[in-house]
């Protein structure tokens, strides 16, 4: 049975307050503003442009639709996501903005004490979808409670284009950051560089933490405190780097932004980068023939094993928001099971769910360019790993220490002293002296 609106006066409470509403009604004219019970709310939600737009398309509706049900609107407004950190970080400085936002890493450590514990709604939607993956999960609970509720993640697979590969005279993509290294010289050759970012975007983060991870180097150590770079591994890392830039990249990776390797890949020149879908969505979506020669596999493996880093995000509820309530409920809206399939058809497998049980949805088994995505998640780790995500964990990103290491190696800084660079600066970032 439909349950009565309490936030809607019903007809006999309506003429009760009307009966002596007169002299009040005068004022509210003056003043030109409704009363506070006749307003509609309004709950206002910052996120990302999505790399496809269709997901955008999507929330909207649900927001839309959430609307309706709730009497209120849902305001979404989305940004360039590298232009989110400081739009945040201006928002929990003047403790006013939006009501909620996208999280992104290590983010609910960053704002641990200015953002609202949601630890029932994530209890209660953990519980419907079979619980967390748990490097989803690392990354929302603090030492003071679950300040995000984790939202999806995104697999970062190998992408390549199978036609490269062939006209090479390879059978397959590589299966080891080694392999990718030799085959990428002979791709270069045959004028099909590969292509990893080492600039200031995120999808740096994603290439070098899972790299690094796979040849068994470290940033922190599993304590969080103690910088964990100066190593013979990570010494490893750094010349790999340095020979798959000179012998089979080209120098426009060190000025890409998160879309320069999918307009690599989508250009018919790339023949492989590590990134999610979004490139063969986006062939896809524009009926270019490159969809047909465009191929995913499993991120690379490396001495010390397979491990990827995907860029993991959560919804954040902000304590000076006056729609906290109003917040979960959108939360757990967003999280039933039809809306969170449909968002992830109108992403076209971009979106992972963090929950086990949505993660069986048949779009991945559908297209077998798909199909070993959901994998991905068995690789995954938070970035920090071994250590806890952290606020730490956050500063390293955010001023882009790993790559601007491997980017000063490439233009000639010896390695160790790379190294000892960023062994100072993550330093820095444990005791907080980095901006986040």
């Amino acid at each position: 049975m439909k349950k009565p609106d309490r936030r809607v006066p019903t007809r006999r409470q309506f003429l009760a307050t009307t009966a002596g509403a007169t002299a009040g009604m005068a004022s509210w004219l003056a003043l030109g503003k409704a009363p506070a019970f006749a307003q509609k709310r309004e709950l206002t939600f910052l996120s990302w442009n999505h790399f496809v737009p269709a997901s955008d398309d999507e929330l909207r509706k649900q927001a839309e639709a959430f609307g309706k049900v709730a009497n209120c609107t849902v305001r979404v407004d989305t940004m360039a996501h590298l232009q989110m950190p400081a739009k945040v970080a201006a928002e929990a400085q003047s403790q006013s903005g939006h009501d909620m936002y996208r999280t992104a890493g290590a983010d609910p450590f960053l704002y641990e004490n200015l953002l609202l514990s949601v630890d029932d709604v994530v209890e209660k939607v953990g519980k419907q979808g079979g619980g967390w993956y748990s490097f989803s999960a690392e990354s929302s609970q603090t030492k003071s409670g679950w300040k995000s509720i984790p939202w999806f993640w995104i697999s970062f697979p190998g992408t390549y284009n199978q036609a490269h590969f062939k006209k090479a005279g390879f059978e397959g993509p590589p299966k080891t950051w080694d392999e990718l290294l030799k085959m990428g010289k002979v791709l270069k050759k045959q004028g099909n560089p590969v292509g990893l970012p080492i600039s200031h975007c995120s999808d740096a983060h994603s290439t070098y933490w899972s790299v690094a991870w796979s040849f068994g180097a470290k940033v922190l150590e599993a304590d969080g405190k103690t910088p964990g770079i100066s190593s013979d591994k990570t010494a490893q890392v750094i010349e790999w780097y340095k020979e798959l830039y000179k012998d089979a990249m080209e120098p426009e990776v060190l000025s890409w932004d998160d879309a320069g390797n999918n307009r690599f890949m989508l250009s018919g020149k790339g023949s492989w980068i590590h990134n999610p879908v979004s490139p063969y969505n986006a062939a896809l979506a524009n009926k270019q023939p490159i969809a047909d020669d465009i191929n995913h596999h499993n991120s690379l493996a490396g001495s010390a094993g397979r491990h990827s880093a995907p860029p993991i995000l959560s919804l954040g509820i902000w304590k000076f928001s006056k729609n906290q309530e109003l917040a979960k409920e959108f939360v757990a809206y967003l999280f039933q099971k039809q809306n969170y399939d449909a968002w992830i058809v109108a992403s076209n497998a971009f979106n992972h769910p963090p929950l086990k049980n949505l993660a069986d949805h048949p779009i991945w088994a559908r297209n077998p360019k798909f199909a070993m995505l959901p994998k991905e998640a068995e690789y995954a780790h938070p970035r920090g790993w071994p250590a806890k995500p952290s606020d730490t964990v956050q500063r390293i990103d955010d001023n882009y220490i790993m790559t601007d290491m491997v980017a000063k190696a490439i233009n000639g800084m010896p390695t160790k002293r790379a190294m000892d660079w960023a062994q100072e600066q993550v330093a820095l970032a444990v005791k907080g002296q980095l901006k986040g």
